[in-house]
């Protein structure tokens, strides 16, 4: 499994940083929704889903947190650390976000609005449609 994660190019001089994200330049979408988690407490696991269409680019903007990936045959653990890296997850890949830290921010760019038709939030779903994809289905 290919993981891939973007360097987004900070700005900084004696007033601090700052990284400006653009559709299609730095975000290899367009942006149509943006959401952020934060106060997730110690042992919560968020996600637990995938998605049938839509894309994510996630950065954890403040703290750290843990990324599980798991595209139905290979599993890895992807840790988000750095205000100005940020994770590509594709569609028809499952996620788990969790080891968040008491300060973390998980800033999320999604390429399409919210529709829970979208979601495959169970396991064995998920597995039975990749399979499907794969053999073109």
């Amino acid at each position: 499994m290919q993981v891939i994660k973007y360097v987004f190019q900070p700005h900084g001089d004696e007033r601090g940083q700052l990284v400006s994200l653009e559709e299609f330049k730095d975000i290899p979408f367009q942006i149509k929704r943006v959401y952020f988690m934060y106060d997730t407490e110690k042992n919560v696991v968020r996600g637990k889903h995938a998605h049938k269409n839509l894309e994510q680019i996630l950065v954890c903007i403040h703290g750290s947190c843990k990324i599980l990936l798991d595209n139905g045959h290979e599993k890895k653990v992807v840790p988000l650390e750095k205000p100005y890296e940020g994770l590509y997850v594709a569609n028809d890949m499952w996620r788990e976000m969790y080891d968040f830290s008491p300060d973390a921010v998980l800033l999320v760019f999604a390429s399409e609005v919210y529709d829970e038709s979208d979601y495959i939030r169970d396991y064995d779903e998920f597995l039975k449609f990749v399979k499907e994809r794969k053999n073109g289905n």
